[in-house]
């Protein structure tokens, strides 16, 4: 009895032991993680503004592929938009001045009896004499700009970048004289005797004025007897200058806002150093398949994001010229419907290093010529300007009715004002019957009120009694004023002196 109780006692504690070797090996029941932050992972499905976003434990669906990469498509190609309408503006500039022939360095528009509405050119105006024309370095090398006195004028290039004033704020000092503009890192001998400008593309745009003291005559006179410009390879024996007046003429210098600005884009770069806008332009560039050196072929997905992109870069360009959000753009504050092209007067467009995106876009879509000279405000000397867009309740300018802009008694001007219209869609000189639509104090039929104030009226037809002070307006299009003030004295620049609103009258 004793020797089956031990016997029954010892496979029952081997039964123990089995079970307990069974237990331990098997391996215990996985399990899923629960301290990883909801932060770091994709939820199976989520709603956002592109649409629903599906996911298979954090891997994207076919179809949520698609959305996003067709959403990376489309917001990369309204960046490349908006960064680069600089650049397309100066290029339009330079196809433009070629369309009427002044495709080589020595053939310059001029615009010999003032610039009028014809030409579609952004923010021209009809007080001073322009002249203009192109270098191209990557043909002619060294180029040289023999400048006669009493100019004033600018050189950007490519990327609508500032290079040098010419002139009364150059180095000339206004009194003439030979600039040498260098190629991209040119490395040959520099001759002396210049006034010497490396610049970092082979496209610059050469920006000039005449002063208008002693005549029409006499501006384009100087010009066109003393003005010379040639590679320096041809310093001995220049080709023959080639003066093109463009008043009254034809010419589009205007960028586009559909698809062709990509096509245009694409073109510019081929022109122009490999890096030129930069490492994340270029890569922005790129992403949407225009690259140097290489075919631009979208596919019928990508020519339709594109185009689209336009489409929104466009009216994003316009939103931000029409109702400006940043603070530096608002000339009066944001009582006041009046900006100012340069935010703060910076022609940068750069805080502590970085670009002020929107500042930028607002002035190269409407505005051209980059120089701090025109930012920098010394009483009686230069220009100064005010814009306004909107009327006294911030509501677009209808062409339809009529509205007053009272000017304070004895505008702060050593030389004169004036006031221009321009095209809400061109940016240009708005287009009427009257061929010049600028009214200021070199009018002499202009009425003075008696405390020495000015109205003057915007309508189809002139109120009547008002006609001397009156500029046309079309029905059914709207149109926006730019004030310049001609040797702009303190009270303009200290604001203790400022045009009124545009009000709606009937």
């Amino acid at each position: 009895m004793k020797i089956q109780q031990t016997f029954t006692l010892v496979m029952a504690g081997f039964l123990v032991i089995c079970m307990a070797a069974t237990v331990w090996a098997v391996p215990p029941k996985l399990k899923m993680t629960t301290d990883i932050p909801d932060s770091i992972t994709a939820p199976d499905k989520v709603e956002t503004s592109i649409g629903t976003l599906n996911f298979f434990d954090g891997v994207p669906t076919d179809k949520t592929v698609d959305t996003v990469y067709d959403y990376l498509d489309h917001s990369r190609a309204v960046e490349v938009f908006l960064n680069s309408i600089p650049a397309i503006s100066i290029a339009t500039l330079r196809e433009g001045q070629a369309s009427v022939g002044a495709d080589t360095c020595n053939k310059i528009c001029i615009w010999d009896t003032l610039m009028d509405s014809t030409t579609l050119l952004l923010t021209g105006n009809t007080s001073t004499m322009y002249a203009v024309g192109f270098l191209d370095l990557e043909k002619d090398g060294p180029s040289v700009i023999d400048l006669p006195p009493g100019m004033l004028g600018i050189l950007d290039d490519m990327a609508f970048h500032y290079m040098t004033d010419l002139g009364v704020a150059g180095p000339d000092k206004g009194k003439g004289g030979k600039f040498l503009v260098l190629p991209p890192d040119y490395k040959g001998d520099v001759p002396d005797g210049y006034f010497v400008v490396p610049s970092n593309t082979n496209g610059v745009w050469v920006f000039m004025r005449g002063y208008l003291d002693k005549g029409l005559k006499a501006a384009s006179d100087n010009i066109r007897n003393n003005l010379k410009v040639y590679p320096l390879t041809k310093a001995s024996n220049p080709d023959e200058m080639e003066f093109i007046n463009v008043s009254g003429k034809k010419m589009n210098t205007v960028l586009p806002n559909d698809y062709s600005f990509f096509e245009k884009l694409h073109a510019l770069i081929q022109t122009e150093p490999a890096d030129y806008l930069g490492p994340e332009a270029k890569g922005m560039m790129a992403a949407i398949g225009i690259e140097k050196d290489k075919p631009f072929k979208p596919d019928a997905r990508m020519k339709k994001i594109l185009t689209d992109a336009a489409a929104i870069g466009n009216a994003a360009a316009r939103a931000i010229s029409y109702f400006p959000r940043d603070s530096g753009n608002l000339l009066y504050g944001e009582e006041s419907a009046w900006v100012m092209a340069y935010a703060n007067k910076d022609t940068t467009f750069t805080t502590n290093g970085a670009y002020r995106l929107d500042p930028r876009v607002l002035f190269h879509f409407g505005y051209i010529c980059v120089s701090p000279a025109m930012a920098v405000t010394v009483p009686g000397k230069g220009s100064d300007y005010g814009l306004a867009m909107l009327d006294s309740n911030k509501q677009p300018l209808d062409g339809s009715k009529t509205y007053k802009l009272h000017l304070p008694p004895n505008p702060p001007v050593k030389d004169f004002w004036a006031v221009t219209m321009y095209d809400t869609q061109t940016r240009s000189q708005l287009q009427t019957d009257q061929q010049f639509p600028t009214l200021g104090s070199q009018d002499k039929g202009l009425k003075k009120n008696t405390d020495g104030s000015y109205d003057i009226y915007f309508a189809p037809k002139p109120p009547q009694g008002q006609e001397s002070n009156w500029l046309q307006t079309i029905p059914g299009k709207s149109w926006w004023i730019g004030l310049r003030m001609y040797g702009p004295e303190q009270p303009w620049i200290d604001q203790t002196w400022r045009p009124g609103e545009i009000e709606l009258v009937e």
